[in-house]
């Protein structure tokens, strides 16, 4: 299967949005998704873009994505975050994330990036499985922390007693 690698234009936020619920819907959080496509193209495509995206294209049709950003760290400098790394399912198994994940390092090799990192869930064994395959690290001792919408009302409305 012929596919392409390029870089995402604002006209692919409809596409891009739609990647994402697919991997909500495969995470088992498809109620998750509260961004509209609006705010991936404000967000994506103006003035100040919070996120770089790649897309993948068969027949000029979009089947996966990566989606980054840049971060900083106090010990590394410069880092790229990978947010998103999505195939739709049936387009798996064609090499077309590898493609997209390639490419993302690749950029981050070409700016000189110290650090790329990213989140697995600790059940999906075969992404965890194609990343280890590719010299990456899974870090134990680090969990994931977060503070969602509900949470950070209710720290700071509480925070002002």
């Amino acid at each position: 299967m012929n596919f392409t690698i390029r870089k995402a234009k604002k006209e692919d936020a409809k596409s891009i949005l739609e990647l994402i619920q697919h991997l909500a819907d495969f995470e088992k959080e498809p109620e998750a998704v509260v961004l509209t496509v609006q705010e991936i193209k404000q967000d994506g495509f103006g003035q100040q873009p919070l996120f770089q995206t790649l897309i993948a294209e068969v027949d000029k049709k979009v089947v996966g994505m990566a989606l980054y950003y840049y971060r900083y760290s106090t010990w590394k400098g410069k880092t790229i975050h990978l947010e998103d790394l999505i195939v739709f399912e049936s387009y798996r198994k064609q090499n077309i994330g590898r493609a997209l994940y390639d490419r993302v390092l690749q950029q981050a090799y070409k700016e000189k990036v110290r650090r790329v990192e990213w989140n697995v869930l600790d059940w999906n064994t075969p992404a965890r499985d194609f990343y280890i395959n590719t010299g990456a690290q899974i870090l134990k001792g680090w969990e994931v922390v977060q503070m969602d919408e509900e949470r950070l009302v209710t720290y700071i409305n509480n925070s002002k007693r």
